[in-house]
């Protein structure tokens, strides 16, 4: 499959490169993508909540009232879940919410979400670019030239490029990332997915394997 390759101003180039149908035109697999998404969400929650259990409460050990004669249900400690102050019943306790899943799915979801954005027409292919210093000024307007300032965008460089990714950070409604870091989540969470030229070799060498 070969797609135009745009300059910075939105303007062909002339050229074109040629995405391998193996990544960017399978039949894509919802259930392998719901698999990838829900360990990504899953490895992002912390999972340090804690609340107090009776044997942690600060409190008297003291049995509160005599065992019979007093018509209500015994109690031995003022610790006790039914009373207030008391520990709480099954808290929560410091988790891992980690999730495994095979590479070979994950590898199958992230083909399946470059496929759906290359079928829904929401990918583009940008020649190799750099900002002589960090501007969010300059990054805002390749996003307009391009169509994508009002968009939700995730823009997939070939490498680290310290200049293009500190000129995004401000910008909320777009994300720099480098093929080595690109997933599932990111690429569906995105309306318009952006690979600069020389990202398109490592993305395919990457999911070819």
């Amino acid at each position: 499959m070969k797609v135009a390759v745009l300059d910075i101003k939105g303007k062909e180039t002339g050229r074109k490169v040629d995405l391998s149908d193996d990544v960017f035109a399978i039949e894509p697999n919802e259930h392998a993508i719901y698999l990838d998404v829900k360990q990504y969400l899953a490895h992002q929650r912390q999972g340090t909540h804690k609340s107090k259990e009776r044997a942690e409460i600060a409190g008297s050990t003291r049995k509160i009232k005599k065992q019979k004669g007093t018509g209500t249900a015994r109690a031995g400690s003022i610790k006790s879940p039914i009373f207030k102050g008391g520990g709480r019943i099954f808290g929560p306790r410091p988790r891992s919410y980690g999730q495994k899943l095979n590479k070979n799915v994950k590898r199958l979801a992230r083909k399946s979400a470059l496929s759906l954005k290359s079928r829904q027409k929401e990918l583009l292919v940008v020649e190799d670019f750099n900002l002589e210093t960090p501007k969010t000024k300059d990054f805002v307007q390749i996003l307009k030239s391009l169509g994508l300032e009002n968009k939700k965008s995730l823009i997939v460089l070939g490498g680290t490029n310290n200049n293009v990714y500190l000129s995004s950070r401000n910008f909320e409604r777009s994300e720099v990332v480098t093929s080595s870091e690109l997933n599932t989540y990111k690429i569906l969470n995105a309306n318009s997915l952006v690979l600069v030229e020389s990202a398109v070799e490592g993305i395919q060498s990457n999911l070819s394997k």
